[in-house]
């Protein structure tokens, strides 16, 4: 499934790719970049929250923050849990 992940604060960018490992609490998150040979790896999650009407998490990893984003609307994240 097709995300965006922008780190909260300030410079920061936003990383657009496939999601390859869902976001879990005690695991990283794993986003692949269009050119399949690069990734973006977070620290370990420490909690998930969700917005319930959207596609829209929040994660907090043990050094940062994240806004996740996804765009395919049909593969949500269901299983995403939150601590």
């Amino acid at each position: 499934m097709q995300v965006v992940l922008r780190k909260l604060g300030r410079g920061s960018r936003a990383v657009t790719g496939r999601l390859v490992r869902a976001p879990r609490k005690g695991s990283v998150v794993v986003i692949e970049f269009s050119d399949g040979m690069h990734e973006y790896v977070t620290t370990p999650v420490k909690r998930v929250l969700r917005l319930a009407p959207k596609d829209v998490f929040y994660i907090e990893t043990v050094n940062s923050r994240y806004r996740l984003e996804v765009r395919d609307p049909e593969s949500a994240l269901e299983d995403a849990s939150s601590g």
